[in-house]
Protein backbone atom coordinates (compact mmCIF):
# COMPACT_ATOMS: atom_id res chain seq x y z
CA UNK A 1 0.00 0.00 0.00
CA UNK A 2 2.79 2.40 0.89
CA UNK A 3 4.06 3.34 -2.55
CA UNK A 4 7.23 5.16 -3.50
CA UNK A 5 5.46 8.49 -3.84
CA UNK A 6 4.53 8.35 -0.16
CA UNK A 7 7.98 7.04 0.79
CA UNK A 8 9.68 10.00 -0.91
CA UNK A 9 7.42 12.47 0.89
CA UNK A 10 8.06 10.78 4.23
CA UNK A 11 11.82 10.79 3.67
CA UNK A 12 11.81 14.53 2.94
CA UNK A 13 9.64 15.22 6.00
CA UNK A 14 11.74 13.11 8.38
CA UNK A 15 15.08 14.36 7.00
CA UNK A 16 13.79 17.87 7.66
CA UNK A 17 12.83 16.81 11.21
CA UNK A 18 16.27 15.27 11.70
CA UNK A 19 18.06 18.56 10.95
CA UNK A 20 15.64 20.50 13.14
CA UNK A 21 16.27 18.31 16.17
CA UNK A 22 19.88 18.62 17.18
CA UNK A 23 21.24 15.63 19.04
CA UNK A 24 18.99 13.10 17.34
CA UNK A 25 20.98 10.08 16.16
CA UNK A 26 20.56 8.52 12.74
CA UNK A 27 19.25 5.33 14.34
CA UNK A 28 16.59 7.25 16.27
CA UNK A 29 15.65 9.22 13.18
CA UNK A 30 15.31 6.04 11.13
CA UNK A 31 13.04 4.47 13.75
CA UNK A 32 10.85 7.57 13.63
CA UNK A 33 10.81 7.40 9.83
CA UNK A 34 9.72 3.75 9.78
CA UNK A 35 7.16 4.50 12.49
CA UNK A 36 5.67 7.23 10.28
CA UNK A 37 5.26 4.69 7.47
CA UNK A 38 3.50 2.32 9.89
CA UNK A 39 1.18 5.18 10.86
CA UNK A 40 0.21 5.67 7.22
CA UNK A 41 -0.81 2.01 7.08
CA UNK A 42 -2.76 2.53 10.30
CA UNK A 43 -4.62 5.41 8.63
CA UNK A 44 -5.60 3.07 5.78
CA UNK A 45 -7.28 0.70 8.26
CA UNK A 46 -8.86 3.60 10.14
CA UNK A 47 -10.52 4.92 6.97
CA UNK A 48 -11.79 1.46 6.05
CA UNK A 49 -13.32 1.18 9.53
CA UNK A 50 -14.94 4.58 9.05
CA UNK A 51 -17.24 3.07 6.42
CA UNK A 52 -18.18 0.25 8.79
CA UNK A 53 -18.82 2.72 11.63
CA UNK A 54 -21.09 4.89 9.46
CA UNK A 55 -23.12 1.78 8.65
CA UNK A 56 -23.44 0.97 12.37
CA UNK A 57 -24.89 4.45 12.92
CA UNK A 58 -27.25 3.96 9.97
CA UNK A 59 -28.41 0.61 11.39
CA UNK A 60 -29.14 2.12 14.77
CA UNK A 61 -31.08 4.92 13.09
CA UNK A 62 -33.18 2.44 11.11
CA UNK A 63 -33.83 0.32 14.21
CA UNK A 64 -35.03 3.39 16.11
CA UNK A 65 -37.34 4.31 13.22
CA UNK A 66 -38.73 0.77 13.11
CA UNK A 67 -39.25 0.73 16.88
CA UNK A 68 -41.06 4.05 16.75
CA UNK A 69 -43.32 2.84 13.94
CA UNK A 70 -44.24 -0.30 15.92
CA UNK A 71 -44.88 1.72 19.07
CA UNK A 72 -47.21 4.09 17.23
CA UNK A 73 -48.76 1.28 15.18
CA UNK A 74 -47.79 3.10 12.00
CA UNK A 75 -47.14 1.28 8.76
CA UNK A 76 -44.05 2.97 7.41
CA UNK A 77 -41.75 1.88 4.60
CA UNK A 78 -38.32 2.12 6.19
CA UNK A 79 -35.68 1.02 3.65
CA UNK A 80 -32.96 -1.28 4.99
CA UNK A 81 -31.01 -1.64 1.76
CA UNK A 82 -28.15 0.59 2.92
CA UNK A 83 -27.67 -1.10 6.29
CA UNK A 84 -27.80 -4.53 4.64
CA UNK A 85 -25.07 -3.51 2.17
CA UNK A 86 -23.19 -6.66 1.12
CA UNK A 87 -19.87 -4.90 0.57
CA UNK A 88 -19.86 -3.43 4.09
CA UNK A 89 -20.91 -6.78 5.55
CA UNK A 90 -17.94 -8.36 3.79
CA UNK A 91 -15.58 -5.59 4.91
CA UNK A 92 -16.72 -5.79 8.54
CA UNK A 93 -15.89 -9.51 8.60
CA UNK A 94 -12.42 -9.05 7.13
CA UNK A 95 -9.98 -10.75 9.48
CA UNK A 96 -7.21 -8.17 9.03
CA UNK A 97 -9.55 -5.29 9.71
CA UNK A 98 -11.14 -7.00 12.71
CA UNK A 99 -7.71 -7.69 14.20
CA UNK A 100 -6.80 -4.02 13.78
CA UNK A 101 -10.10 -2.92 15.34
CA UNK A 102 -9.62 -5.18 18.35
CA UNK A 103 -6.12 -3.86 18.82
CA UNK A 104 -7.11 -0.18 18.65
CA UNK A 105 -10.47 -0.74 20.39
CA UNK A 106 -11.84 2.84 20.45
CA UNK A 107 -11.63 3.84 16.77
CA UNK A 108 -14.57 6.15 15.88
CA UNK A 109 -16.42 5.31 19.13
CA UNK A 110 -15.91 8.88 20.40
CA UNK A 111 -17.08 10.53 17.18
CA UNK A 112 -20.75 9.54 17.09
CA UNK A 113 -22.03 13.04 16.33
CA UNK A 114 -19.63 13.37 13.40
CA UNK A 115 -20.75 9.97 12.10
CA UNK A 116 -24.42 10.95 12.40
CA UNK A 117 -23.88 14.16 10.46
CA UNK A 118 -21.95 12.23 7.82
CA UNK A 119 -24.73 9.67 7.49
CA UNK A 120 -27.26 12.49 7.12
CA UNK A 121 -25.21 13.98 4.27
CA UNK A 122 -25.04 10.58 2.60
CA UNK A 123 -28.83 10.22 2.63
CA UNK A 124 -29.16 13.65 0.98
CA UNK A 125 -27.09 12.67 -2.05
CA UNK A 126 -28.87 11.98 -5.33
CA UNK A 127 -26.74 8.90 -6.02
CA UNK A 128 -27.81 7.50 -2.63
CA UNK A 129 -31.49 8.12 -3.43
CA UNK A 130 -31.06 6.36 -6.79
CA UNK A 131 -29.41 3.44 -5.03
CA UNK A 132 -32.30 3.11 -2.56
CA UNK A 133 -34.94 3.39 -5.30
CA UNK A 134 -33.31 0.85 -7.59
CA UNK A 135 -35.01 -2.53 -7.54
CA UNK A 136 -32.96 -5.50 -6.50
CA UNK A 137 -29.93 -5.75 -4.26
CA UNK A 138 -26.76 -6.56 -6.22
CA UNK A 139 -23.25 -6.72 -4.79
CA UNK A 140 -22.01 -4.43 -7.57
CA UNK A 141 -24.54 -1.74 -6.60
CA UNK A 142 -23.65 -2.10 -2.93
CA UNK A 143 -19.96 -1.67 -3.66
CA UNK A 144 -20.48 1.17 -6.14
CA UNK A 145 -22.55 3.28 -3.76
CA UNK A 146 -19.70 3.16 -1.24
CA UNK A 147 -17.16 4.08 -3.89
CA UNK A 148 -19.27 7.16 -4.64
CA UNK A 149 -19.73 7.97 -0.96
CA UNK A 150 -16.01 7.79 -0.34
CA UNK A 151 -15.01 9.75 -3.42
CA UNK A 152 -17.62 12.50 -2.95
CA UNK A 153 -17.93 12.85 0.82
CA UNK A 154 -14.84 11.40 2.51
CA UNK A 155 -12.12 12.64 0.18
CA UNK A 156 -11.45 16.38 0.61
CA UNK A 157 -13.52 16.49 3.80
CA UNK A 158 -12.11 19.26 6.00
CA UNK A 159 -13.92 18.13 9.16
CA UNK A 160 -12.64 14.58 8.71
CA UNK A 161 -9.13 15.89 8.08
CA UNK A 162 -9.24 17.85 11.34
CA UNK A 163 -10.39 14.81 13.32
CA UNK A 164 -7.59 12.71 11.88
CA UNK A 165 -4.98 15.39 12.49
CA UNK A 166 -6.04 15.53 16.15
CA UNK A 167 -5.34 11.81 16.42
CA UNK A 168 -1.92 11.84 14.79
CA UNK A 169 0.34 14.55 13.41
CA UNK A 170 1.79 11.87 11.13
CA UNK A 171 -1.52 11.81 9.25
CA UNK A 172 -1.40 15.49 8.38
CA UNK A 173 -0.21 14.96 4.80
CA UNK A 174 -0.99 11.28 4.33
CA UNK A 175 -4.72 11.21 3.71
CA UNK A 176 -4.77 12.34 0.07
CA UNK A 177 -2.53 9.44 -0.94
CA UNK A 178 -4.15 6.92 1.42
CA UNK A 179 -7.56 7.85 -0.03
CA UNK A 180 -6.43 6.40 -3.37
CA UNK A 181 -5.60 3.11 -1.65
CA UNK A 182 -8.99 2.95 0.05
CA UNK A 183 -10.72 3.50 -3.29
CA UNK A 184 -8.52 0.84 -4.84
CA UNK A 185 -9.49 -1.57 -2.07
CA UNK A 186 -13.20 -0.90 -2.68
CA UNK A 187 -12.76 -1.66 -6.38
CA UNK A 188 -10.81 -4.84 -5.69
CA UNK A 189 -13.37 -6.44 -3.38
CA UNK A 190 -15.41 -9.14 -5.12
CA UNK A 191 -18.65 -10.90 -4.36
CA UNK A 192 -18.35 -14.15 -2.44
CA UNK A 193 -14.67 -13.70 -1.61
CA UNK A 194 -14.67 -14.54 2.08
CA UNK A 195 -10.91 -14.13 2.53
CA UNK A 196 -10.51 -10.90 0.56
CA UNK A 197 -7.08 -9.48 1.36
CA UNK A 198 -6.45 -5.85 2.20
CA UNK A 199 -3.50 -4.13 0.60
CA UNK A 200 -0.16 -5.09 2.22
CA UNK A 201 1.87 -2.38 3.94
CA UNK A 202 4.57 -2.67 1.26
CA UNK A 203 4.13 -4.12 -2.21
CA UNK A 204 7.32 -6.11 -1.72
CA UNK A 205 10.61 -6.16 0.17
CA UNK A 206 12.21 -3.99 -2.51
CA UNK A 207 10.01 -1.02 -1.58
CA UNK A 208 10.98 -1.37 2.08
CA UNK A 209 14.65 -1.52 1.05
CA UNK A 210 14.11 1.57 -1.13
CA UNK A 211 12.75 3.44 1.91
CA UNK A 212 15.63 2.51 4.22
CA UNK A 213 18.40 3.10 1.67
CA UNK A 214 16.97 6.44 0.56
CA UNK A 215 16.65 7.75 4.10
CA UNK A 216 20.10 6.68 5.26
CA UNK A 217 21.86 7.74 2.06
CA UNK A 218 20.32 11.21 2.16
CA UNK A 219 21.71 11.83 5.64
CA UNK A 220 24.99 9.92 5.47
CA UNK A 221 26.05 11.65 2.25
CA UNK A 222 25.01 15.16 3.21
CA UNK A 223 28.46 16.66 2.58
CA UNK A 224 28.84 15.02 -0.85
CA UNK A 225 25.40 16.07 -2.06
CA UNK A 226 25.69 19.62 -0.76
CA UNK A 227 29.07 19.97 -2.46
CA UNK A 228 27.43 18.97 -5.74
CA UNK A 229 24.67 21.51 -5.18
CA UNK A 230 27.16 24.23 -4.25
CA UNK A 231 29.10 23.51 -7.45
CA UNK A 232 26.05 24.55 -9.47
CA UNK A 233 25.23 27.71 -7.55
CA UNK A 234 28.20 29.61 -9.02
CA UNK A 235 28.18 32.98 -7.26
CA UNK A 236 25.00 32.18 -5.36
CA UNK A 237 25.52 31.90 -1.60
CA UNK A 238 24.37 28.47 -0.32
CA UNK A 239 22.77 30.17 2.66
CA UNK A 240 20.38 31.93 0.28
CA UNK A 241 18.92 28.60 -0.87
CA UNK A 242 15.72 27.80 1.03
CA UNK A 243 16.37 25.01 3.54
CA UNK A 244 13.50 22.90 2.18
CA UNK A 245 14.83 23.27 -1.38
CA UNK A 246 18.25 22.15 -0.20
CA UNK A 247 16.87 19.10 1.63
CA UNK A 248 14.63 18.10 -1.28
CA UNK A 249 17.64 18.19 -3.62
CA UNK A 250 19.71 16.27 -1.06
CA UNK A 251 17.12 13.46 -0.94
CA UNK A 252 16.70 13.55 -4.73
CA UNK A 253 20.44 13.12 -5.25
CA UNK A 254 20.39 10.19 -2.81
CA UNK A 255 17.85 8.51 -5.08
CA UNK A 256 19.57 9.47 -8.34
CA UNK A 257 22.92 8.10 -7.19
CA UNK A 258 21.66 4.98 -5.39
CA UNK A 259 19.02 3.51 -7.72
CA UNK A 260 20.26 3.10 -11.31
CA UNK A 261 17.06 1.25 -12.27
CA UNK A 262 14.90 4.36 -11.65
CA UNK A 263 14.89 6.64 -14.73
CA UNK A 264 16.39 10.06 -14.13
CA UNK A 265 13.26 11.83 -15.37
CA UNK A 266 11.09 9.91 -12.89
CA UNK A 267 13.24 10.88 -9.91
CA UNK A 268 13.47 14.54 -10.91
CA UNK A 269 9.74 14.84 -11.60
CA UNK A 270 8.85 13.28 -8.24
CA UNK A 271 10.95 15.76 -6.28
CA UNK A 272 9.77 18.71 -8.36
CA UNK A 273 6.22 17.78 -7.30
CA UNK A 274 7.29 17.54 -3.66
CA UNK A 275 8.88 20.99 -3.96
CA UNK A 276 5.59 22.40 -5.26
CA UNK A 277 3.83 21.03 -2.17
CA UNK A 278 6.32 21.95 0.53
CA UNK A 279 8.46 24.85 -0.67
CA UNK A 280 8.14 28.16 -2.50
CA UNK A 281 6.16 28.74 -5.74
CA UNK A 282 9.40 29.02 -7.73
CA UNK A 283 11.09 26.03 -6.14
CA UNK A 284 9.81 23.48 -8.64
CA UNK A 285 11.48 24.98 -11.69
CA UNK A 286 14.64 25.82 -9.73
CA UNK A 287 15.04 22.28 -8.39
CA UNK A 288 14.24 20.80 -11.79
CA UNK A 289 17.07 22.76 -13.42
CA UNK A 290 19.56 22.08 -10.64
CA UNK A 291 18.95 18.32 -10.50
CA UNK A 292 18.98 17.94 -14.27
CA UNK A 293 22.33 19.74 -14.57
CA UNK A 294 23.95 17.87 -11.67
CA UNK A 295 22.73 14.47 -12.85
CA UNK A 296 23.87 14.97 -16.42
CA UNK A 297 27.29 16.02 -15.18
CA UNK A 298 27.57 12.90 -12.99
CA UNK A 299 26.56 10.70 -15.92
CA UNK A 300 29.09 12.39 -18.22
CA UNK A 301 31.82 11.82 -15.62
CA UNK A 302 30.77 8.15 -15.31
CA UNK A 303 30.06 8.66 -11.62
CA UNK A 304 26.54 7.24 -11.94
CA UNK A 305 24.84 4.93 -14.42
CA UNK A 306 21.22 4.89 -15.46
CA UNK A 307 19.53 1.91 -17.09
Amino acid sequence: MINRELIRIKVVQLVYAYYNNEGKTLETAEKEFLFSLDKAYELYHTLLLLMVSITHIARRTVEMQQSRARRLHVKEDIPTKFVDNQFIEQLSKNEQLRAFQEKENTIWSDDEEFLRQLYKKITEQEFYQEYIRKAGNSYEDDREVWRKIYRNLLCNNDELDELLEERSLYWNDDKTIVDTFVLKTIRQFGEGEESQQLLPEFKDEEDLRFAKVLFRTAINNEETFRTLIKGQTRNWDMERIALMDLLIMQVALAEITSFPEIPLSVSINEYVEIAKMYSTPRSGSYINGMLDTIAKRLIAENKIEKM
